[in-house]
């Protein structure tokens, strides 16, 4: 690994913005930042931020999104964390929290704009940006974003065109709760997945695992 990338990942995992200069109210909890990154994988998974159980595991989707996230793209786990393969970097390295609803609050504030043009600068192989939600797209897609995940991602073709490197490719969130979503919006299963299939296949093909 790079010699400046290593020590920007180990300033990320050892940051606490969140705690120490808060952009609102601080981190209720203790940081534990969540972020994969190489010189050498081609597609970067750009996410929105750690849930719970990834809290808790340090390991980033591992969760049921991250199982459906792999049948989406048509990889299994060991070539999912394998960082010669993909790189994963969600807009928030640490778990936000919980609203008053019991649902996960946004990504933290301070984490794109201390850390995120940086750590894309060390990363300039990637060729294939995978933006998982509105907070990834709105970062990376800047104009080309539409004005909902929804008409961002129906459409994906034109942004895939209009996107040269990297080229990016919206997603919804692979949340169960987004189970709804895919049933009405049959499209993505029949006209997106299979791209986003063939775009990974290309990529990953000829890496070793481990």
């Amino acid at each position: 690994m790079n010699d400046r990338l290593e020590t920007l990942l180990r300033d990320i995992r050892a940051c606490r913005l969140c705690l120490d200069q808060p952009r609102g109210k601080p981190l209720p909890h203790a940081p534990r930042p969540v972020v994969v990154a190489s010189r050498a994988a081609r597609i970067l998974i750009a996410g929105q931020a750690p849930g719970t159980r990834v809290h808790a595991s340090g390991l980033p989707f591992d969760d049921r999104s991250g199982d459906r996230l792999r049948a989406w793209m048509g990889v299994d786990r060991a070539q999912f964390y394998d960082p010669e393969r993909f790189s994963i970097v969600p807009m928030g390295f640490c778990f936000p929290g919980y609203d008053e609803k019991g649902s996960d609050l946004p990504p933290r504030r301070e984490c794109a704009p201390a850390w995120r043009a940086r750590l894309m600068a060390e990363m300039p192989q990637i060729d294939l940006v995978l933006t998982i939600g509105q907070y990834a797209q709105a970062w990376h897609l800047g104009d080309l974003r539409r004005r909902t995940v929804t008409e961002t991602v129906r459409d994906w073709r034109a942004i895939l065109e209009a996107s040269r490197h990297p080229r990016v490719l919206p997603l919804p969130h692979p949340s169960w709760r987004n189970t709804a979503w895919l049933k009405k919006n049959p499209w993505f299963e029949q006209e997106l997945l299979p791209v986003l299939k063939e775009e990974v296949h290309i990529r990953i093909q000829g890496k070793s695992a481990g």
